[in-house]
């Protein structure tokens, strides 16, 4: 059991008050986080105190309250300053502006040069992702309260590391300090799994549930694991390398240098090698880029091509026997599938998986998991990047001072968890 300290539990709390602003509540007042958070009402006068004294909430009107003075209303302080969640993917480096709020306000997307890109190459196209993003929007760069960048691969997130990427040929490479050098922002670190897993947290299915599994199916392929409200790290920051388990003995070679990896089978290039296998010589199935192959495929399958309706069942019963796994290994409430691959293919492979699911999935486990589609809005990567970025804000002392100065809180009801994740985690 983690033992956590005073801070530790303060600053947890904090970011549970927070969330419930972010789930589709809007304005609340004291009372509605208290009933919602479990914490006492005087925690959560303290916690929103605090939040106000910062400028992240501001009073928005009156409620009346039956017999009583009028309560206050809450909400977040959009304007507060600005948030940058950047996606670095296989092929680009796709950047977002939010508000406090996680609106997005600009966006932009640059491409990466094909073959082994360097560290070099990252660095050039983000910083001036984010030179475009401020000239765009008009945000000032004072007014950017840090920047969550998602790097594919395993990173040292307190480092800033990018310690081994599956796609170039990229080990131990200080990122983060190569971008400070050229940002002059505050820069939070981390993977696309433990990205999207920190938006279901704060924007989706974790708002609702404390157990989840966030599958990232795009070129690389993984689970980001959420247990009890928070994000499982693992000792080396390295859980949920779901894609590099083993799927087929001696099967297909993975980007890892391994054979038969899930990701060899359910990643966009494991798809299209999948219909290159079904349909030799088929020219839509040759697009060096593996996204625009998936793509055309879906079209042709929507247009009545048997082949590719085989090619995605084939893709739905890899992926469900895989799924199968984590139900059987972690015992999840929710699984959420996201990202390229499940936007591209959409409900056919997701027939596929679930009946695949079923199939390998011990019983009780599986009656108890729900599987679905992610609904967080827009680039959920980006989201999580961002959501980074605001947690790293709310852990600064200079924001909102050593928990010594203030008052202790309080131990929830229900013993002392508290809902978040990320880098503030």
């Amino acid at each position: 059991m983690i033992k956590r300290t005073s801070q530790d539990i303060r600053r947890l709390n904090r970011f549970e008050v927070l969330r419930r602003f972010y789930a589709g509540s809007g304005a609340m007042s004291r009372q509605d986080l208290a009933a919602a958070t479990g914490l006492s009402f005087a925690t959560v006068a303290n916690l929103t105190a605090e939040l106000l004294e910062a400028g992240v909430l501001v009073e928005a009107g009156h409620e009346d309250s039956s017999g009583g003075r009028p309560r206050a209303r809450l909400a977040v302080n959009a304007d507060r300053g600005a948030l940058i969640g950047v996606d670095i993917a296989e092929t680009s480096v796709h950047a977002e502006l939010f508000d406090l709020a996680l609106d997005v306000r600009y966006s932009v997307e640059r491409p990466l040069p094909p073959g082994d890109v360097r560290p070099a190459d990252v660095v050039e196209r983000l910083v001036g992702c984010v030179e475009e993003l401020l000239r765009g929007s008009g945000v000032p760069r004072a007014r950017v309260l840090g920047v969550g960048v998602s790097v594919p691969g395993m990173v040292e997130r307190e480092g800033g590391v990018s310690s081994f990427s599956p796609y170039w040929s990229w080990h131990e490479v200080p990122l983060r300090a190569l971008l400070a050098e050229r940002l002059g922002l505050p820069l939070w670190l981390d993977n696309p799994l433990r990205a999207s897993t920190v938006a279901e947290l704060w924007f989706g299915a974790g708002r609702e549930v404390d157990d989840l599994v966030v599958l990232t199916l795009r070129a690389g392929v993984g689970a980001g694991i959420a247990i009890d409200g928070q994000l499982y790290r693992g000792f080396t920051n390295s859980a949920g390398e779901w894609g590099h388990t083993c799927l087929a003995i001696d099967g297909r070679l993975c980007t890892c240098g391994n054979r038969g990896c899930v990701e060899a089978y359910v990643s966009t290039r494991g798809i299209a090698r999948t219909w290159r296998e079904l349909a030799p010589g088929d020219e839509r199935a040759t697009d060096p880029d593996d996204a625009v192959t998936v793509a055309a495929l879906a079209r042709a399958e929507a247009a009545g091509d048997p082949v590719a309706a085989e090619v995605i069942d084939r893709t739905g019963r890899h992926l469900g026997a895989a799924v199968a796994n984590l139900v059987n290994l972690l015992n999840p409430r929710v699984l959420v599938l996201g990202n390229q691959v499940v936007d591209l293919l959409g409900e056919r492979l997701l027939t596929a998986t679930y009946e695949a699911v079923t199939r390998h999935a011990l019983p009780l486990p599986h009656r108890a998991a729900t599987l679905r589609r992610s609904a967080v809005p827009h680039n959920a990567v980006t989201r999580g990047a961002a959501a980074f970025a605001l947690e790293g804000f709310l852990d600064d002392r200079e924001v909102f001072g050593p928990v010594s100065r203030m008052r202790q809180p309080r131990e929830r009801r229900d013993g002392g968890r508290a809902g978040s994740a990320g880098a503030g985690s």
